[in-house]
């Protein structure tokens, strides 16, 4: 069936979700993973004349090395599933783009993704980067919902299980 899936993270509560999911389908199916972290730099500077100016920096390199702590991470879940696994960073202003491009290069044959699930005006004004790999990829797309919490205090302990403990 699929024996190559491409997991993107965003090192969020949300996409550690789809971590364990992915690594069951990975093994049902006998295929590999490849994990990807997305580095988006701010995109605009204002300028003087009133243009914007696209300028990552110095952050760039932090990003960076961000994304790849968080791939690394998910990564070396995988492996010690005992999954076949490749850890990507890429630094990129659109990460749904950067994802689809990549399931392309890297002839993945599925992309499993977590979703937030943004509505409404959350929507509007966050975005969904999940919504956009829907639109554009060239290859199926699994999107993994995170349990929802009933009350508050469950909200936090599967966000953070070790405060909540405490």
């Amino acid at each position: 069936m699929y024996k190559r899936i491409l997991l993107p993270t965003d090192g969020s509560p949300v996409a550690g979700h789809a971590v364990p999911a992915a690594i069951e389908l990975a093994r049902a199916c006998g295929a590999e993973i490849l994990t990807l972290s997305v580095a988006v730099p701010e995109t605009v500077l204002p300028s003087i004349e009133g243009a914007m100016l696209v300028d990552p920096g110095p952050q760039a390199d932090v990003l960076l090395d961000h994304a790849r702590t968080m791939v690394e991470a998910v990564a070396a879940q995988v492996r010690a599933a005992g999954i076949a696994c490749t850890a990507l960073a890429k630094l990129s202003y659109y990460p749904a783009e950067t994802i689809v491009d990549t399931a392309r290069e890297q002839a993945c044959d599925l992309i499993f993704m977590a979703s937030h699930g943004r509505r409404g005006v959350s929507l509007l004004l966050a975005g969904s980067v999940t919504q956009a790999v829907l639109a554009s990829a060239p290859v199926p797309v699994m999107v993994l919902r995170p349990p929802r919490a009933t009350t508050p205090a469950e909200a936090l302990a599967r966000s953070c299980p070790a405060e909540a403990a405490s």
